[in-house]
């Protein structure tokens, strides 16, 4: 059971990631229909630059994605039926979690839910440009993941806790 639990919380999570980055790419891609002036440029490569350091190497690389790699390690040993049934949402962090871990991961989520729908507001470009930073950041967050995740199979020494309660 472990090993499908592992298989399905890492397919999982790309799913949902990959998801979001195919459709967020071709609202992404639709800001080049229009001209752009110089600031719309700046804007762009400021989202790109400030997403990518914040959501994708700080984010994701240094924080979130050794730690649901831990998890999908933890799964492969320590597989429930529950935590198969869910695996994506263990291995995310939505349970069976530390507690002051699990409250941050709700408040994020939340979060996040909240500035998908001040986005959803903007217009091209604008909307374009933050999506292309969103883009940028969760396709990095998915490479480091994979790349965390076979290190914590294969690799020697990995050293990140699944933070189990």
């Amino acid at each position: 059971m472990g090993f499908v639990a592992a298989f399905w919380g890492l397919t999982g999570v790309c799913l949902i990631f990959g998801s979001a980055i195919y459709r967020l790419s071709q609202i992404a891609l639709q800001t080049f229909d229009s001209s752009l002036d110089w600031y719309h440029w700046a804007a762009l490569v400021f989202s790109l630059v400030f997403m990518g350091f914040a959501e994708g190497y700080r984010g994701f690389q240094q924080g979130w994605s050794p730690r649901v790699a831990a998890r999908v390690r933890y799964l492969a040993d320590n597989g429930t039926p529950l935590r198969t049934l869910l695996a994506p949402l263990f291995c995310m962090g939505f349970f069976d979690i530390q507690r002051k871990r699990k409250i941050v991961t709700y408040c994020l989520t939340l979060g996040i839910i909240a500035l998908v729908q001040l986005v959803h507001l903007l217009e091209q470009p604008w909307r374009g440009i933050v999506d292309a930073g969103v883009v940028l950041g969760l396709t990095w967050g998915l490479v480091s993941l994979l790349l965390f995740t076979l290190q914590a199979f294969f690799g020697k020494g990995f050293e990140h806790s699944p933070e189990m309660p």
